[in-house]
């Protein structure tokens, strides 16, 4: 063997080893406090319906094919898409739904890759008409998903996409009209 292949085994090596080190899971949290009460952001997230005005993949990709399932909000409720190479091809379902308090979902790729996530939104009160809404996704990932999520920066662009969402969700509630206290 030759110096440059016994170089290239041991930097491939060391290459493997690092992404064989790297955490099995991951958690991406992004967060806003919007001037609604829990229960009014709650319809917005709680009814899959409500997405496109607020889900920034919906923006990606203006074309993209929607299916809606199960009961219309709410635990049960189910949403597939299937889209161009950034939106992919996928599914929800919402496994936990308390009212003005929190959302779980069970997300499911199938296209660019496969996985299946688990993502959350928390509602908590600030005071007055005020509430800090988390947005956060977690999943775990085998050999190939560590180096994709590493080496592509994954939770980085879809932290942005978060952020987005969570503003495009701000400007939808706080748009609304607000209903006087009787």
């Amino acid at each position: 063997m030759t110096i440059f292949a016994l170089l290239f085994l041991a930097l491939l090596s060391a290459l493997i080893a690092y992404i064989s080190l790297l955490p099995d899971s991951f958690r991406i949290v992004r967060s806003i406090v919007i001037d609604a009460p829990p229960e009014v952001i709650f319809e917005h997230i709680n009814n899959f319906h409500n997405w496109m005005e607020w889900s920034p993949w919906a923006k990606i990709d203006p074309d993209m094919k929607a299916e809606y399932g199960g009961t219309p909000q709410g635990y049960g409720a189910t949403y597939s898409w299937s889209g161009n190479k950034q939106v992919g091809v996928g599914d929800m379902e919402i496994v936990e739904s308390r009212q003005g308090e929190r959302v779980r979902i069970k997300l499911n790729f199938e296209k660019p890759f496969k996985a299946t996530n688990e993502v959350q939104f928390d509602l908590k009160p600030m005071g007055g008409e005020r509430t800090e809404v988390a947005w956060a996704m977690s999943g775990r990932h085998e050999f190939v998903g560590k180096a994709i999520y590493k080496f592509y920066n994954i939770g980085k662009a879809l932290g942005e996409q978060f952020d987005k969402g969570l503003a495009d969700l701000k400007k939808v509630v706080e748009s609304q009209p607000k209903i006087a206290a009787s």
